[in-house]
C-alpha cells in the first residue's frame, strides 16, 4: 500500500498559492477593464463581471446566474492587490496556528465550511455581489478564539487575548472601510467557534482519520468546482 503524506504547511499553501492564480485569472479576463488608480483600496481591481462568472457570491450571482457554488468559489476570488495581499497574510498567521492547534486537515474543514457560511449569510443578508477569503479567515480567527477561551491556562489566555485583538481590528475595520462584508465576517467568525467546538482540538482529541477523510473528501469536491468555474466562465465571456 502506498501511503501519500501531507506536511503540515502544504495544505495552507496550496490554499494561498490558488487564491494568487484565481487572482492573477480574474485579472486576465478582465483585459482592458482592470481599473489601474493610486488608491491602494482598488488599485489592480478585477472587473465585476469577471469575478461574476469566475464565482463571486451574493444575490446576482445566485439568483440571476444560479450559482450555488459560488458560496465556495468566492473565497477564493478578490477585488484588488491590497484586498489579496492583506487576506494571505492574515490566512498564513491564523491558519499556520488552526492547523498546529487542531491539525491541518481541520484546517481545511474550517476554512471551507466558515467560507461558506459566511457568503450564505451575506446572501440571506441581500448583499448582491461579494468575494474574498476573509469570512474563512475569520472562520480560522473564532474556532481560535474557541480553542484559547476552551483551553484555558496561560498559553489558552494569551492566544484568546491575541485573537480578540483580530476580532476588535476585523469589527473596527469593517466599521470604517466602506463595501466591506460584514455579514461575511460575522457568519465566519460564529461557524468557526462552532466548528471549534464540534470538530475539537489536538488537546481533547487528536485528529483522527475520520477528520482526514472528510477533509479530503471537501478538497476533491472544492478542486471540482474551482475547475467548473473556471469552464463556465470562459463558456459565458467567449
Amino acid at each position: 500500500m502506498i501511503k501519500i503524506k501531507i506536511s503540515e504547511s502544504a495544505i495552507l499553501k496550496t490554499i494561498i498559492y490558488t487564491n494568487i492564480c484565481f487572482f492573477v485569472i480574474s485579472l486576465i479576463v478582465s483585459g482592458r477593464n482592470i481599473s489601474f488608480n493610486l488608491n491602494p483600496l482598488t488599485a489592480l481591481t478585477p472587473s465585476t463581471k469577471s469575478l461574476v462568472f469566475l464565482g463571486a457570491s451574493g444575490t446576482i450571482p445566485i439568483n440571476v446566474y444560479h450559482e450555488w457554488w459560488s458560496l465556495i468559489t468566492a473565497n477564493f476570488l478578490h477585488g484588488s492587490l491590497l484586498h489579496i495581499i492583506f487576506n494571505m497574510l492574515a490566512l498564513h498567521q491564523i491558519g499556520s496556528l488552526v492547523s498546529s492547534v487542531y491539525g491541518k486537515y481541520r484546517m481545511f474543514v474550517i476554512f471551507i465550511i466558515t467560507g461558506i457560511s459566511g457568503f450564505y449569510l451575506s446572501y440571506l443578508a441581500g448583499i448582491e455581489v461579494t468575494i474574498g477569503a476573509s469570512a474563512a479567515v475569520c472562520g480560522l480567527i473564532g474556532a481560535t478564539l474557541y480553542y484559547g477561551k476552551s483551553r484555558g491556562g496561560i498559553f489558552g489566555e494569551t492566544i484568546y487575548k491575541q485573537t480578540m485583538g483580530w476580532v476588535i481590528f476585523i469589527v473596527l475595520f469593517g466599521v470604517l472601510i466602506p463595501n466591506v462584508n460584514n455579514w461575511g465576517h460575522g457568519g465566519g467568525l460564529i461557524s468557526g467557534i462552532l466548528l471549534g467546538w464540534l470538530l475539537g482540538y489536538n488537546e481533547k482529541i487528536n485528529e483522527n482519520t475520520g477528520h482526514k477523510i472528510f477533509a479530503l473528501i471537501l478538497m476533491l469536491f472544492t478542486f471540482c468546482i474551482l475547475i467548473w468555474s473556471l469552464v463556465f466562465c470562459f463558456i459565458f465571456l467567449s
